[in-house]
This record gives C-alpha cells, structure tokens and sequence, in this order.
C-alpha cells in the first residue's frame, strides 16, 4: 500500500473525536481491554469495538492477546511519520525565518 493511502488512512482515524479520545485513554493507560476502555468512554461497547478497528487499520492501535484477554496498546509511529511529513517542514521555514530576523536586527546582511 503506498505511503499515501497509509496516512490517509491515518488522517481520517484521526478526525473523530471518540478516536482521539480513546487514543488518549491509551496514552494515559498503554494495554487496556475492550471493556477497560469502554468504562471511561459515553460510547456503547459495538461503537468502541468499530472505532478501534479504524484505529488499528490506521495502525494507531496494535494488539496483544494475553490468555483470553486482548490488550490493545498505542502505536506512536504513523503519528510521528504526520509530524516528520507535515508538521516539522513547516516548522523549518519558521525557523528560517527567526534566523533570518534575528541575524538582521544583531546587524548582520546577506547582500
């Protein structure tokens, strides 16, 4: 699957509130079961169970079974890969910038 269609898939894992919130019921609390997260969340145990299967698609959650017990556990990565992609290129011009004005107003020229 090209890299594309895997942020893709990422990005509209993202967009939901109620996937968000159970990512960050993860962050708080790594390995949880269904009905762990289902305490904590105003969402049936079916919706639950439909968010994170988006959010293992998206490779967002992945899973262990412990006996009888599926953990499901937060996967930083295809988050960081969003912010290598899309957030820290804008970041860089940012910094350029502030550079740019600082070396300027200490006195400095580039012509």
């Amino acid at each position: 699957m090209p890299v594309d269609a895997d942020m893709d898939k990422v990005f509209k894992a993202l967009a939901d509130p109620g996937r968000r919130s159970l990512l960050d019921h993860l962050h708080a609390q790594n390995g949880q079961t269904l009905g762990e997260l289902c305490q904590h969340l105003d969402m049936t145990r079916q919706a639950v169970t439909k968010h994170l299967k988006l959010l293992e698609e998206a490779s967002l959650v992945v899973t262990l079974w412990r006996g009888r017990e599926k953990l499901h556990y937060l996967n930083p990565v295809p988050i960081h890969e969003i912010a290598d992609r899309w957030i820290d290129k804008f970041e860089r011009g940012r910094l350029r910038i502030l550079a740019e004005l600082k070396k300027k107003l200490e006195g400095g020229t580039d012509e």
